[in-house]
């Protein structure tokens, strides 16, 4: 096509959340992601709870991003919990305590190790992801290069299956431009009731899956659901899902149906807009983050 979808005018960035949200297909491309995303969960999904939340998937980033950009043999670099910590404070992602924690939870579930070389001095303890982490992160990029893909069709997919050092090069910029951009970090007030919740992120992705179409009728998308199901899929208690539908439901976010018609639920428009919004953010970060490594593998430093 004559010209990138998203892309910048002004010379700053190539991509814009603006650029985005003009395009004539933004809803059915989200949804095609929301049902990429769900998939990616079937297959990891002891990983994809742990990050289900948006505080903890901007920890993974973080520390995904920390261990591309680790020297090899330069124990000063890559993922320690104190270089997490200050990648965090700059960002603003999350506490200190919070931070500490969520590498303490990755140790424990065998998702982080520690660097092979050891320790450069006592009080650093590199640590690098398992394999199965490796896999899971990059399957979620390759899903999100897809959902770039499907706008302007610059075959992202298939440059990464062919190089996966693009992939490596990309994540570190794409997170540190979102984690940078507040309007990423502190989502809409829609958004926000589900992904600051345990396994809202999760939850969301999944409502959006669900419709026939994201265009609503009337100022409402209707779905099916049976919240009963949906907490066991995200492996959370029915108590804390009645909560979080009762959130969104005092703010007009979801409702259900007319007495009668079980398991039937509409999300409003608004949460819809908001979605595609935040959403726009991220992918106008993914594919600057794309653009810039391969504009840096394209002139390296000399």
């Amino acid at each position: 096509m004559a010209e990138q979808e998203g892309a910048a005018r002004d010379g700053s960035l190539a991509f814009t959340a603006e650029g985005f949200l003009c395009h004539p297909e933004l809803r059915n491309v989200l949804q095609a992601s929301a049902r990429d995303l769900m998939a990616a969960y079937d297959m990891f999904p002891r990983i994809a709870r742990l990050v289900a939340s948006h505080q903890k998937w901007t920890l993974s980033q973080a520390v995904y991003a920390l261990h591309l950009e680790r020297e090899p043999g330069n124990p000063e670099t890559g993922v320690t919990t104190a270089r997490l910590l200050k990648f965090i404070h700059e960002t603003g992602g999350a506490s200190r305590n919070t931070a500490a924690a969520f590498i303490a939870e990755l140790l424990t579930y065998k998702l982080l190790r520690d660097a092979e070389g050891g320790r450069g001095r006592k009080k650093i303890r590199p640590l690098e992801p398992t394999e199965i982490s490796e896999g899971a992160m990059l399957r979620w990029f390759m899903s999100q290069m897809g959902t770039l893909d499907r706008f302007d069709g610059q075959g992202r997919v298939a440059r990464v299956e062919a190089d996966r050092t693009v992939f490596e090069r990309a994540q570190p910029i794409a997170a540190r431009l979102l984690l940078s951009d507040r309007r990423w970090t502190q989502p809409p007030e829609g958004v926000a009731a589900f992904v600051w919740t345990e396994c809202g992120g999760l939850l969301l992705d999944d409502l959006m899956a669900r419709p026939k179409s994201l265009e609503p009728v009337n100022g409402k998308v209707w779905l099916e659901a049976n919240l009963s199901d949906l907490a066991t899929h995200c492996m959370i208690s029915n108590t804390h899902i009645r909560r979080i539908f009762t959130r969104a439901q005092d703010l007009g976010l979801l409702g259900r149906a007319d007495e009668g018609q079980r398991g039937l639920f509409w999300l409003s428009e608004r949460l819809i807009e908001e979605y595609c919004q935040w959403q726009a953010v991220k992918l106008a970060g993914l594919a600057n983050g794309f653009e810039q490594a391969e504009r840096q593998a394209a002139n390296p430093p000399a």
